[in-house]
């Protein structure tokens, strides 16, 4: 075999691999957004806990979904997108299956993908009907035309890339555990994937990639530098520390909070139940909350 023929073979096999690797998954169509009473306030709950108003608040209303807000990275600028039931500008044409598969494969309807600053990677462990439970209720609320502006990113940061870089966040992924109770079980599900506490809080590499191995460890975002919230930081806190910390802002040496953990004090964790905030407060201390 020559090595023209070698290096065409090599070529065509990385480009086959490639195109494996971004085929989307198809998007279900056995499913569909629900209207009923419980099912929505089960989604308002969820979308609530999970933050998504931090992100996606309005510039004009910020109790709107409409989006806007410019997420600054060393990759350049995204801008949050309108999740109001807008059908040009926002997701009402979107399907229950279509927004299924974007939460949990970070794929577009028209099955491109999108960036991480959308954090499917973690919403990707969701259960599906908490995720549909969510859409079901953004797509009850008031549509909002807004558009929001391109991303300004570098011209080499195309979304086939996303491909391989999904591939490769694969291997520094926090790996399977199991847990001494369901209510830690719980906490792990709200802190790992519905609250997306890693994407903060976790370090990532040069590509971005969230290191699994030093999960909650403490990073660097832009200018600001995010506290470590891992067991070795939380040593001297107590699980009563930590639900009061999650209901105010309180911590243990008299301080409130500051910064951006201030909003997601207001607009997340003091509106979750009790009983949720007891998970993540015993998933962070390790501490059954039972005694």
């Amino acid at each position: 075999m020559t090595i023209n023929r070698r290096i065409w073979l090599t070529g065509a096999l990385l480009v086959a691999l490639l195109a494996l690797l971004y085929w989307p998954p198809s998007a279900r169509n056995d499913v569909a957004f629900a209207t009923d009473a419980e099912t929505l306030a089960k989604g308002e709950y969820l979308v609530s806990a999970g933050g998504c108003i931090s992100c996606h608040r309005g510039a004009a209303d910020e109790t709107a979904f409409s989006g806007g807000l410019g997420l600054e990275s060393d990759f350049g600028t995204f801008h949050v997108p309108n999740i109001t039931p807008d059908a040009a500008t926002g997701i009402g044409g979107w399907t229950a299956g279509e927004f299924l598969r974007a939460m949990k494969h970070g794929r577009s309807p028209g099955g491109g993908f999108y960036f991480p600053s959308f954090p499917w990677r973690a919403y990707g462990g969701l259960a599906d009907e908490d995720v549909l439970a969510m859409g079901s209720w953004l797509m009850s609320l008031e549509p909002v035309s807004f558009q929001a502006p391109e991303h300004e990113t570098p011209w080499w940061l195309l979304r086939p890339f996303m491909a391989g870089w999904n591939l490769l966040a694969g291997l520094y992924a926090v790996g399977e555990e199991e847990f001494a109770s369901d209510l830690v079980a719980r906490g792990a599900y709200l802190a790992r994937n519905l609250g997306h506490c890693g994407e903060c809080h976790t370090p990532r590499n040069s590509l971005g990639i969230l290191l699994g191995s030093r999960e909650f460890a403490g990073a660097e975002l832009g200018e600001d530098t995010v506290e470590a919230i891992d067991a070795a930081a939380l040593e001297e806190w107590t699980f009563d520390n930590f639900d009061l910390f999650l209901l105010i802002g309180l911590k243990p040496d008299g301080e409130f909070v500051g910064g951006d953990m201030n909003e997601v004090i207001e607009y997340n964790t003091s509106r979750l139940t009790d009983e949720d905030r007891d998970a993540l407060a015993a998933f962070f201390t390790r501490h059954s909350g039972e005694d």
